[in-house]
Order: C-alpha cells, then sequence, then structure tokens
C-alpha cells in the first residue's frame, strides 16, 4: 500500500463524520445525566420537604412550655383519652419519629393534635411540636417535644408538672442544653379530675404512657424528674433508681457519682433502700418489659429550680444526657 493510499485513509470523510458523533454523543449524554441528577436531587429535596410539617412557629421555646403548664390547676377538669383515640395518638407519634411528619398530622387530626416545627429564637434549634390544635380534653393530655435537627437519642419525661415544682423547668432546660432529646410533658396537674386519673405515672391509660411506650420500643433511654418535699427524707438532696430494675447500667451510676461529688446527697436505689424509688412506676414497669433503660430521679426542692444545687443537678443530669446521644 502506498504512502498516499495510507494518508486518504486516515482523513476520509467517513472518519470525521463519526467524531463529531461521537463529541455529540458524549456531549449530549453528560447533559442527560447532569438533568437526571438535578431531578433526583429535586424530588430528594421535595420528599424531604413533603415529610416537614405544615405548620411553622418562632417562639421562644422555653416560654412555650413554661406558658402551657402555669395554668395546670389541681381542680382543674381531666379525663384521659380513650383506648382508640390513644392508639391513633401512638400511631401518629411513631410517624413522627420516623421521619413523616405529614403521616403523623393526618392520624392526629381527628383526636384534636397537630404537629408544628418551632424554630427556638435563642438558640435556632428546631424542634417537633405535638400538641392540642384548639381547647377541649386533649389540651389536658399533655405535649411532646422533639429535637428536628437530629435523631431523638434521649427522652426527659415530667409526669407531675407545677405538682413536682419546677421540674417542667428542668425538662426544658435539658432539652435545650443538649442536642437529640425530647421531652415529655403531661397536660394536668397531677390531682385534677376524679381520682387519680391523671397521675400519669401511675396510669396506663393516659397519653403521656402511650407516648413513652413509643420511645421505649425505638430503644430510646430515658429518665423521669419527680420532686419531694424537705420533709419527706431531709437525708438526701436527690434518690436515683432505675424504676422496676434492680439493677443499674454504668452511665447511671456515674450520674450519681458525679452528683455526689458536687456536694448533693444521693440514695441510690439499686445498692440500698431508699424512699421514692418508683418502683410502682408504670413507665418503669413497662421499660422493665421492653429492656429499655429506664431512670427515676426524687429531688428535693432546692436541687430543681434555681440555687447552686439545682445547676449542679441539671448538670450531671445533663452530662448522663451527653452519654446516651452520644457526645
Amino acid at each position: 500500500m502506498s504512502p498516499k493510499h495510507v494518508h486518504m485513509d486516515l482523513t476520509t470523510h467517513p472518519v470525521f463524520t463519526v467524531t463529531r458523533r461521537s463529541r455529540f454523543v458524549i456531549v449530549f449524554g453528560l447533559v442527560g445525566v447532569l438533568l437526571v441528577l438535578t431531578g433526583c436531587q429535586a424530588s430528594s429535596d421535595s420528599s424531604a420537604e413533603d415529610s416537614d410539617p405544615t405548620a411553622r412557629e418562632l417562639v421562644d421555646l422555653r416560654g412555650r412550655v413554661l406558658s402551657y403548664t402555669r395554668d395546670l390547676d389541681p381542680d382543674g377538669p381531666y379525663s384521659p383519652p380513650g383506648e382508640e383515640e390513644r392508639a391513633r395518638l401512638a400511631r401518629g407519634v411513631g410517624s413522627l419519629l420516623e421521619g413523616d411528619a405529614r403521616e403523623a398530622e393526618r392520624l392526629l387530626a381527628p383526636v384534636g393534635l397537630g404537629v408544628t416545627r418551632l424554630t427556638d429564637t435563642e438558640s435556632g434549634r428546631r424542634y417537633d411540636e405535638v400538641a392540642a390544635t384548639g381547647p377541649g380534653e386533649s389540651d389536658r393530655w399533655g405535649r411532646l417535644y422533639l429535637n428536628a435537627d437530629s435523631r431523638v437519642r434521649w427522652n426527659a419525661q415530667v409526669p407531675h408538672p407545677v405538682s413536682d415544682r419546677d421540674t417542667e423547668e428542668l425538662g426544658v432546660r435539658l432539652l435545650e442544653d443538649t442536642p437529640g432529646g425530647a421531652l415529655v410533658l403531661a397536660g394536668a396537674h397531677r390531682r385534677a379530675g376524679r381520682g387519680d386519673a391523671a397521675d400519669v405515672a401511675h396510669r396506663e391509660d393516659s397519653a403521656f404512657h402511650g407516648i413513652v411506650l413509643e420511645l421505649q420500643e425505638r430503644g430510646v433511654p430515658g429518665i423521669q424528674l419527680h420532686g419531694f418535699a424537705e420533709s419527706t427524707t431531709g437525708r438526701f438532696d436527690a434518690v436515683l433508681s432505675t424504676g422496676a430494675a434492680e439493677s443499674a447500667p454504668g452511665e447511671v451510676s456515674a450520674l450519681a457519682d458525679r452528683m455526689e461529688s458536687e456536694g448533693l446527697r444521693v440514695c441510690r436505689g439499686w445498692s440500698a433502700r431508699c424512699p421514692l424509688e418508683g418502683t410502682t412506676n408504670v413507665q418503669g414497669r413497662a421499660a422493665q418489659r421492653q429492656h429499655a433503660t429506664f431512670v427515676h430521679l426524687e429531688l428535693a426542692p432546692d436541687a430543681r429550680g434555681d440555687g447552686r444545687d439545682a445547676d449542679e443537678a441539671a448538670d450531671a443530669v445533663a452530662g448522663l444526657l451527653g452519654t446516651w446521644a452520644g457526645d
């Protein structure tokens, strides 16, 4: 074959045409990939947006919670939710914990409850609130606050707000100071309604109990906050126990050590006979059945609210929650 013949083979029109088509195919393909990726991103963003609560508010979180508990009255009315209402509440809270706020809204609306995405004006942190959408019985069932910026890894429970003075303030403080948490708040004074109907720490027919169960079923450890009068036991500042369980995990023993190192007198229910151990607490009994971590904390008046002892107790509990959160 002559050199001229070789030259003509390499520069013929068909070879040039294939090269242009190849470039066209490559460019077209890249554009297509970009469009697909952009579409996927838009779909993903839309999906995430669709799972957020419809209602949103900018609030002072502490003020919102404490204004709700401030009006709790021992002579006020209270009726627990019925069986079907409790079942719907449980499904709604379960959906919210799994990240589907719109489904939670759908399930909760028929029982007078809604979900609101709150942004705290002071910290900028976001929380999802389950609360009544208007006056009525559901407004006295309580509230749930979930950290919306991360997976829920711990919960604080306040079964007797106002009745156990300042436990509601401690609960809010813990929610604000430690990421990854949830606050379960009863919505009636302990003595409201008839008999012990509103004593949610000893009733399984409450919204409070149903919410705690949903958290326990997902392995979320919890601490329940109580308060006792000085006259009940002057020997201790705190009584720490694990409810119906007779042993304590290492982080709970560490909480007792931390409190004692700060000068608080602590009775440990798993190794000593203590008053107010919470062995009849129904959330504690449920935790034992589900092998969930449950801590029952009773605090003297000076160890909650304001003051040095209260600060030391709150900081010690925050240390426990930080351990649960993986900090």
